[in-house]
């Protein structure tokens, strides 16, 4: 049986769908194909995101950041959301008449200013804002999320 696709869209792909992301494959990732992109990739991943994805048992290893262009043509997604109004108004059409689409808006990490500890703690406030938003769209999928957190 195949696994709908998912995919998370937002400008950088450096931070919130890196971690929406990461955060599906935890909760619910035997359900799905998960998938991040950016209209304007940053080329990484923040390290501040990194290391708020480790603190909850979560690796980034595998994922990168990556421009939404390499999955035109070559993919469908049973669900598309966008984390950001900028990938909401510039991401290529396509890709939000797929299956269904989500307009999803937390704060970016990456424009956030301070020393190393509030980035961080900005970076947890949206990692745990995203988490809540797929625990409440899984159950409404009638899927029970798991308990993924290492503490």
């Amino acid at each position: 049986m195949n696994k709908p696709k998912v995919i998370f869209l937002c400008t950088g792909n450096s931070a919130r769908s890196q971690m929406a992301e990461g955060l599906l494959r935890a909760l619910a990732g035997e359900h799905f194909e998960v998938f991040s992109a950016g209209t304007e990739p940053k080329g990484r991943i923040l390290p501040e995101v990194q290391e708020v994805m480790r603190e909850v048992g979560i690796s980034m290893a595998g994922q990168f950041s990556k421009s939404v262009m390499e999955y035109l043509g070559r993919a469908v997604f049973a669900h598309v959301f966008t984390v950001c109004a900028d990938a909401e108004e510039n991401c290529p059409a396509v890709f939000l008449n797929m299956g269904t689409h989500d307009h999803w808006p937390f704060d970016d990490p990456a424009k956030f200013v301070g020393d190393e500890e509030q980035r961080l703690a900005h970076t947890r406030r949206v990692r745990d804002q995203i988490e809540e938003r797929l625990r409440l769209w899984l159950t409404e999928q009638g899927i029970a999320p798991k308990d993924y957190r290492q503490m």
